[in-house]
């Protein structure tokens, strides 16, 4: 059985018109592709929830119920390369731990 993945097209589609519809020309040219990226729904996640005011204790939960594929791994990594980002750099700009990174990049680099 294969998995499927959540529209997130749709979903964030739905989210701004319902919740920001302001904002909607705002995230017209994300929205305007077929298939979003991981990379375009973490940013889209960003923009839209700023997680400035979280507690420690509900940014942990939210931190630990992340889940990446493969592809996103492979799409975080050559972003780090894009934009020449060191470890630490990279793990503070996706909000992760710089051990993941290096773990990351022994499974699917090295």
């Amino acid at each position: 059985m294969e998995k499927s993945e959540p529209d997130y097209k749709r979903i964030y589609t739905d989210l701004i018109n319902e919740k920001y519809p302001e904002r909607k020309e705002e995230y017209s040219s994300i929205l305007s592709k077929e298939k979003l990226s991981v990379l375009e729904v973490i940013t889209l996640n960003k923009l839209l929830f700023n997680h400035e005011g979280e507690d420690r204790e509900t940014s942990g939960f939210n931190q630990n119920h992340r889940a990446y594929d493969k592809e996103a791994i492979l799409q975080i990594l050559d972003y780090q390369k894009k934009w020449k980002y060191t470890n630490a750099q990279l793990a503070s700009h996706f909000n992760l731990s710089r051990n993941t990174v290096t773990k990351w990049k022994r499974k699917f680099i090295l």
